[in-house]
């Protein structure tokens, strides 16, 4: 079976089994505790926590998902950062016996996988949460050999929660087994192996707590299904390979690569899959509206453009050999295509602002005599050139200097660089400059542009994407000034819609209300925050009725009716992947 047709008899098989098929969410989550949708069961939380379903008590979605925790293992046959998951949900619906029984119909009956190569690992329990012997027998009673059912603690077989706090549970994990050689561990050759010799293929939760910020579990009200299978490494069993880069879902890419470079895909493995992996998830971060920055989704980005290029240099890639790769990658996927011009756009301007602050460290390298790469010198070079630690490193390399640096060193400098930063723009932006204007009819105009600011923000995500986010903002009693992230010059229509529905809002005279409450219940419940890591515990919320809601230390007005009309002086460039507007208020 090609991809496509695994594709399509997953979504046929659950819906026969009365599963409505959900179209995948965004890779930017409405949960903004995670920066990414890593797992299909992010739409749906709110269900698994008891809420009424919109659509039902049993779902499927097949959605695109996006992981960076295991990107330095991208290069080998099983790690990606982009990759489909294919899922089955149940919100207190059936539990463990159907969604067992579902899965293995599917793979040996669907998809014909022969039983004798599934291995099952299941949750072995630990002194707070019990084993799981249901799932163990319900195994069992499908044929599958005891001796292949094996039992893990929490690291491997319980799930859950995404972001701070949320639903969770024990899973049962299928894996298949690829080649049926164990390796030098001989009888203790089993799934989780680091050998590879098995692939996990889907991975079945059983929601049955909810874990708080505390890390605190309670039983959920209702039991939930959540299921979810890589279609990748599900084509690694169906199409019978022993890396994902062999199926028909990346090696036309692998095959694209080879012909446009001069290394042979046989010497380079790892450069290879890192420049098809990367470069997937690159196109389909920039259609999502995200650009390369220094933070948040951006450095994720960035970070995975510049590992990809410089793979590109290891392997002498030509010049336009981006451009070509991307091509095939278009052909894949015909969401990308009408976003073309534009990841096409976004990744040259990062491969040229790379070259650029390259050289420019380099050159700095040399000219301070820098003896060795520590923490300090590390983030100098972050804040000042916008290279990463894996930046600096090979520049350390090639001028051959001793490094020091370390992750956490570097954060820990750069915590005092936002200390700093951070001071200064509250005075423009957090209500402590707003405050200190003596002239009350001046600090009456500043609030009414700050609530402004709000409108603004929320409007901007509305009309260019979710990928907005605020890079900044100044207030003075006269206009505002407020920096995003964008990609693009925001064309003249667009500003007219943005300008009009920030208008729409201000006549509805809406209720600009205060809340008081934690700050992690307020990013749960969605509001938009500027300064995520150094907010303290409890935090004011700004709410414009259900239109917008703020983490801020104010001040705003009461009413949008006190604001006026809202109009749009400027859009301008501040920065590589940054637009500014400048607006005023009559």
């Amino acid at each position: 079976m090609t991809s496509n047709q695994i594709r399509k008899e997953f979504v046929d098989f659950f819906v026969k089994k009365n599963h409505k098929l959900i179209k995948g969410s965004s890779l930017i989550p409405i949960d903004p505790s995670v920066l990414f949708t890593s797992a299909g069961m992010q739409q749906f939380k709110p269900y698994f926590l008891g809420e009424k379903s919109l659509y039902g008590n049993r779902t499927i979605s097949v959605q695109n998902c996006l992981r960076t925790s295991d990107i330095d293992n991208v290069g080998d046959s099983t790690h990606l950062t982009f990759f489909e998951m294919l899922g089955n949900f149940s919100f207190g619906d059936y539990f463990k016996k159907e969604a067992i029984e579902f899965a293995f119909e599917f793979l040996t009956q669907n998809l014909k996988l022969p039983k004798d190569k599934i291995w099952i690992t299941y949750f072995k329990g630990d002194k707070d949460i019990p084993e799981d012997k249901e799932s163990l027998a319900l195994w069992q009673e499908l044929g599958i050999s005891k001796d292949r059912i094996i039992g893990f603690g929490r690291q491997d077989n319980f799930w859950g929660p995404t972001g701070n706090q949320g639903p969770c549970g024990p899973t049962a994990e299928i894996h298949f087994d690829l080649t049926s050689k164990p390796c030098k561990l001989k009888g203790k050759c089993l799934p989780n192996c680091e050998c590879h010799r098995y692939v996990e293929i889907w991975n079945l939760v059983f929601n049955q707590y909810f874990q708080n910020e505390k890390k605190e579990l309670s039983l959920l009200k209702q039991n939930g299904v959540d299921t979810g299978m890589g279609l990748e490494r599900l084509a690694m069993a169906v199409q019978g390979t022993t890396t994902l880069f062999e199926t028909d879902l990346f090696w036309s890419i692998i095959q694209t690569i080879e012909e446009v470079c001069s290394k042979d895909y046989a010497d380079e493995q790892a450069s290879f899959r890192i420049i098809a992996d990367h470069l997937k998830a690159a196109a389909f971060l920039i259609e999502a509206g995200i650009v390369p920055a220094k933070i948040d989704r951006g450095y994720i980005l960035r970070r995975i453009l510049r590992r990809a290029i410089r793979h590109a240099k290891r392997i002498e890639l030509q010049d336009n050999g981006f451009e070509i790769i991307l091509d095939e990658i278009f052909n894949m996927y015909q969401k990308l295509i009408s976003s073309k011009d534009r990841i096409i756009s976004v990744i040259n301007e990062e491969k040229d602002d790379f070259e650029k602050a390259r050289l420019a460290g380099l050159k700095e390298f040399k000219k301070k005599n820098i003896k060795g790469l520590d923490s300090p010198t590390g983030a100098y070079f972050y804040e000042t050139h916008g290279l990463s630690i894996e930046d600096q490193k090979g520049l350390a390399k090639e001028i051959d200097i001793p490094v020091t640096i370390t992750e956490e060193g570097l954060n820990e400098e750069l915590r005092k660089h936002q200390e700093i930063s951070r001071a200064g723009a509250q005075k423009k932006f957090g209500g402590i400059g707003i405050n200190d204007i003596e002239d009350e009819n001046d600090r009456y105009k500043a609030t009414k542009l700050h609530t402004a600011t709000h409108l603004l923000h929320q409007v901007l995500r509305q009309v260019l994407g979710n990928g907005v986010q605020q890079m900044g903002s100044d207030i003075t009693p006269e206009r505002l000034r407020f920096d995003f992230s964008f990609d693009r010059k925001v064309d003249a229509e667009e500003l007219k819609q943005v300008a009009e529905i920030v208008n729409d809002i201000i006549n509805k005279n809406l209720v600009v209300e205060k809340r008081e409450m934690k700050y992690n219940d307020a990013i749960a419940q969605g509001a938009l925050a500027f300064f995520k890591e150094r907010y303290p515990e409890i935090v004011n919320v700004y709410f414009v009725r259900d239109f917008s809601k703020e983490v801020c230390a104010g001040p705003h007005v009461q009413n949008t009716s006190e604001l006026g009309h809202f109009i749009i002086l400027k859009e301008e460039a501040v920065g590589a992947g940054i637009r500014r507007i400048k607006a005023i208020l009559k």
